[in-house]
């Protein structure tokens, strides 16, 4: 056995991010995870103060009383919950309990998921996600939403409020359709419409307006639930001109629903949730016809549905005809839900957060491997301390492979040039380092068609001893510990990880370049191949102009580690 601690960092800080829409090109939209590393409270305290000589503060209104809600458990009549006790084999009831899986690493199939469930709900629907955008697949989600509370079906949508600028209307239209009921994850006090307004104006509340809700979670009817690292926005789901992001989802049947859906009950009636009524203004005493009209007229402009191909890379057809056969191809093992507690963002301490957390749960299990680990992530920063582990890991025959951006498919430049003081010294260790092309990922086809759009890790997924695959919404770095909320799920089966190689496999070859030392033990070089299967080798960051280089170079120093 040897211990595996590995951090990673996923985007920039709220401030970093929101000042650096100042210098981001034209026309181009970045989605960051929030990430605070800064002297806070002096500079939080000096802005506020400014502020505040300015125009005041600005204040959340009072709470208003409500009653709280949960999952229904009376829903063995649906048609996805018979469906759910048709699928499940005689051994899933023994010991251990067992959960039928299957994972959704191609884009259009992942979102077609989504709708097939939201479409065959009778029930219940609950939703919560970190971002839903309002372009077309966001507002086409939003549409099936509505379309399903028009049908009776309990819509409870919970989002964090961070990246909801600019959609007050929209959501409190969708809001007053019967059968929908929205709520805000630790709402900003400003409902400014751009991201840096509304951080800039939610300064004197900083301590609080750090913590966010990362999970991403649907689950319909109690039965079936699709979890993992995708956001709703057009990005996520191959239909963005620019770039898209290679994510993976995770569709569960069985007992660890039931697992999701008290986790999704205690986040639901938590004390950091506000009705969207209550922080938007205008939206209780609107004219709820008028709104569902507006909003009908908004989901208008929703993408038509995504287009499938016959099957997906992983030999998959579509989910829904599955479900009305009866038979949705599952894979059954025991697997355990992780959820953080709503409260973890109100923790004294950043020990006390992580005490109890998903990423202690993460690094346990990656403390448990035997024989190799392969981490897939989108940022990577390991920090001495994740140096030190790694050595200690490869000096006891350990195998190491870490999977995560180029400089030329990163969304965050900064991060990545963070992480590059530290690859040659994990190459020196013998770690298998793969970093993802921008366009060699679209020409494997392994994630979908990327058309001529340039490819984005976004998945989070770790592999242990090919065996156990841990997958959810968090990075293991410190934002996940100890500051936002996140959920992911561990599972045991050999036979999900084998049958999710040969996509893998794509990441290690054509999809993304091969890492080596030069000549000399101290230069890295990045390997490709082209037609004819020959080694194509950069001397530098491939992708990546001389001007993005030279930025990273002056404006590493000053922004610092700890920052990014």
């Amino acid at each position: 056995m040897f211990p595996l601690i590995l951090c990673f960092q996923e985007s920039g800080s709220i401030i970093g991010g929101a000042l650096f829409e100042l210098f981001a090109p034209a026309g181009r939209r970045y989605i960051a995870h929030p990430m605070i590393h800064l002297h806070r409270w002096k500079l939080a305290s000096a802005l506020a103060a400014w502020l505040g000589l300015l125009v005041g503060c600005t204040v959340l209104p009072a709470p208003l009383p409500r009653e709280p809600s949960f999952a229904r458990t009376d829903l063995e009549w649906t048609s996805l919950a018979r469906t759910a006790l048709q699928a499940a084999p005689p051994e899933s009831t023994g010991w251990p309990i067992r959960s039928g899986f299957r994972l959704l690493p191609e884009a259009p199939f992942a979102f077609d998921a989504r709708i097939a469930l939201i479409r065959r709900a009778e029930a219940t629907l609950d939703v919560q996600y970190y971002l839903i955008e309002d372009d077309e697949v966001g507002l086409l989600f939003l549409r099936e939403l509505r379309d399903a509370a028009a049908r009776g079906v309990r819509v409870r949508l919970l989002m964090d409020d961070l990246y909801t600028g600019g959609k007050d209307q929209l959501l409190g239209d969708l809001a007053a359709h019967p059968n929908i009921d929205l709520r805000l994850f630790n709402p900003l006090p400003s409902r400014s419409t751009s991201l840096g307004a509304r951080i800039l104006w939610s300064l004197h509340e900083f301590s609080r307006i750090n913590h966010r809700m990362h999970n991403k979670l649907l689950v319909a009817d109690g039965s079936f639930a699709v979890s993992g690292g995708r956001n709703i926005a057009s990005e996520y789901f191959m239909n963005a001109t620019a770039a898209n992001f290679i994510d993976v989802d995770l569709l569960s049947v069985g007992p660890v629903v039931k697992d999701m859906s008290n986790a999704f009950d205690r986040y639901w009636n938590s004390e950091h949730v506000r009705a969207v009524g209550e922080v938007v203004p205008g939206t209780l005493s609107s004219d709820k016809d008028e709104a569902m009209r507006r909003f009908d007229r908004r989901a208008a402009a929703a993408s038509p549905d995504i287009r499938l191909r016959e099957r997906d890379v992983m030999g998959q057809g579509a989910l829904g005809p599955q479900i009305d056969a009866g038979r949705p191809a599952l894979t059954w093992a025991p697997a355990r839900f992780y959820a953080d507690e709503p409260d973890k963002i109100a923790r004294a301490t950043p020990e006390e957060a992580f005490r109890g957390s998903v990423t202690e749960g993460a690094l346990d299990a990656l403390r448990a491997a035997h024989r190799e680990a392969a981490i897939i992530s989108p940022y990577f920063i390991p920090g001495e301390r994740g140096m030190a582990i790694m050595r200690q890991a490869m000096a006891q025959g350990g195998q190491i492979v870490i999977i995560t951006n180029s400089l030329g498919a990163t969304d965050e430049p900064l991060v990545y040039a963070g992480y590059a003081n530290y690859r040659a010294e994990m190459l020196k260790l013998g770690i298998i380092i793969r970093e993802i092309a921008p366009v060699l990922t679209g020409k494997s086809g392994n994630f979908g068609d990327f058309g001529q759009s340039i490819s984005r890790l976004h998945a989070k997924l770790t592999f242990i001893d090919r065996r156990r695959i841990f997958i959810g919404s968090m990075n293991l770095d410190r934002r996940s510990a100890a500051i936002n909320t996140e959920a992911a799920m561990l599972i045991d089966s050999a036979e999900l990880v084998e049958a999710f190689g040969h996509v893998t496999s794509s990441m290690h070859g054509n999809a993304a370049y091969r890492l080596r030392l030069a000549p000399g033990g101290e230069r890295v070089q990045w390997l490709a191949s082209d037609s004819d299967g020959k080694d194509i080798v950069y001397l530098d960051e491939p992708d990546g102009s001389a001007w993005l280089r030279f930025k990273n170079w002056l404006l590493l120093p000053w922004v610092g580690e700890h920052l990014l």
